[in-house]
């Protein structure tokens, strides 16, 4: 039994940290909550053992943070923060579009045209809502990533970033210009369709750097309340 705990519980540990990563995006584990082990424990039907490993993940992709004295906690973004990730996202995703225009298989690319006809169609029915909030496979920039072929560009922008970009998304009022955004992805689409990945980069750097534009705006509009 000893060689068999040791999986099950990891198993169980990679089981809630996924459940775990999709309430604190959906807010149900709002920002700055308290992590409290056994009331997680009881909701969730499952051991400290397994629970603790959870939480390291979670502190790991930088969703949960330890002060002393207080414990853990779900992240709280502020701006400034945002600002920062975004700079990060506007190089490395540049790098990503780049590599992906040279290493994107054709069925790649039929699948990704399908997509942003799906989400264009969501933009029609729905004036946007929800477009910004899809995952995934379904979420056009983590398409993206994943065709770079890039571990390391994957390991930092998909399992460091990327969740708490979608954290930014549920709470942000910057993501009310949909038709914009899909606009931008169209075009990041044909220059990936055409392989010039030079454009491909300059686009998404482009498409990435408004979306830090209006943060720091915001920034600056606090600061001046």
């Amino acid at each position: 039994m000893t060689s068999i705990e040791p999986t099950i519980r990891l198993t169980q540990a990679s089981e809630v940290t996924e459940v775990l990563v999709q309430d604190i995006i959906s807010g149900q584990l709002p920002e700055g909550s308290r992590i409290s082990e056994p009331e997680l424990s009881r909701r969730y039907g499952i051991g400290r053992g397994p629970l603790r490993e959870a939480i390291l993940r979670l502190e790991g992709m930088g969703l949960v943070v330890r002060a002393p004295h207080v414990g853990a906690r779900v992240v709280t973004l502020t701006r400034q923060e945002l600002s920062e990730i975004f700079a990060i996202r506007e190089a490395l995703e540049g790098i990503a579009a780049r590599e992906a225009a040279r290493n994107m298989t054709n069925e790649d690319l039929i699948d990704l045209g399908q997509l942003i006809e799906s989400h264009a169609r969501y933009v029609d029915a729905h004036n946007g809502e929800a477009y910004m909030d899809q995952e995934g496979d379904y979420d056009f920039h983590y398409r993206i990533i994943k065709a770079s072929g890039n571990k390391r560009l994957i390991r930092a922008l998909c399992d460091e970033l990327y969740h708490l970009v979608r954290i930014y998304r549920r709470s942000s009022n910057s993501a009310a210009r949909p038709e914009q955004a899909l606009t931008e992805h169209q075009m990041i689409y044909k220059a990936l369709k055409d392989r010039d990945g030079e454009l491909a980069e300059i686009l998404m750097r482009r498409h990435i750097a408004r979306a830090r534009r209006e943060i720091e705006a915001a920034i600056e509009q606090q600061q001046n309340e």
